[in-house]
């Protein structure tokens, strides 16, 4: 199968109601490089996508109307060569299970991660008030972490199993908003948050499984054989990681 027929196939893969891989897919890297983006396990990647796009991204456009995807999916070549060059990615082991949705992380978890625009947001209220959106989500939505950026009031948000909940920014004020070990995570948050939409849950919809066995399928079943590309494998780095409580521009894909 040529390049172009895997990667138009695996952009018809759908996600959840409103979402498919291909809205996930697109790299200002892999763009300018010529760098493809596509996932080595093909699988892994759709359950963590669907996993992300059903308890997180359908909520959230169901309640606010039309949110803005900047990034999603990585592939593991892409993302350590954009940081090698500072391109805002983190490291390959860091964001195992956050923009690359096809590599567990250290401790074995899978998971996923966007960054997103919400306009209904930014419509309302200026992009330094980031805190009152942070607060909405951790009271309403099942997240792993989110981490914000200045601009436009971009976020990363993951699902991931497991979850942190923890919340944090790289504008003022910078750091952790809340967390584990946090108090301020507790009990209710609606008065950070006057005047936001009545949240709201889409039922979920049925969708086509991706095939586990190599070999001819049908196209909405398809599965992507391994690239031939060498990868640096971080999972190396494993045992030299000395702490969880590193800052969040290591944790986290610098993105927005």
């Amino acid at each position: 199968m040529s390049r172009y027929r895997e990667l138009d196939e695996i952009g018809r893969i759908q996600l959840s109601r409103s979402f498919y891989m291909r809205d996930f897919l697109f790299s200002e890297i892999g763009a300018a490089y010529a760098i493809p983006n596509l996932p080595d396990d093909l699988e892994l990647a759709v359950l963590v996508g669907r996993e992300l796009c059903q308890r997180i991204l359908e909520p959230l456009q169901a309640t606010f109307g039309r949110i803005h995807i900047r990034s999603g999916y990585r592939s593991a070549r892409l993302n350590a060569f954009g940081n090698e060059r500072g391109l805002n990615c983190s490291s390959n082991y860091r964001t195992f299970a956050d923009h690359i949705w096809d590599r567990r992380d250290g401790a074995g978890r899978m998971g996923a991660t966007a960054c997103i625009v919400i306009p209904w947001f930014l419509e309302h209220h200026r992009a330094d008030e980031w805190e009152r959106l942070a607060w909405f989500l951790h009271d309403k939505i099942d997240y792993h972490r989110i981490v914000f950026f200045g601009r436009q009031a971009a976020a990363n948000i993951g699902w991931r199993e497991d979850p942190a909940r923890e919340i944090m920014s790289h504008t003022a004020p910078r750091g952790r908003l809340t967390g584990p070990g946090m108090l301020n995570g507790w009990g209710d948050h609606s008065d950070q948050y006057p005047g936001f939409p009545e949240f709201r849950t889409p039922p979920p919809r049925a969708l086509q499984p991706v095939a586990k066995s190599h070999g001819e399928t049908p196209p909405h079943c398809i599965r992507l054989h391994p690239h031939r590309e060498t990868v640096r494998d971080d999972c190396a780095l494993a045992g030299s990681v000395a702490s969880d409580r590193t800052s969040a521009c290591d944790r986290i894909g610098v993105d927005a």
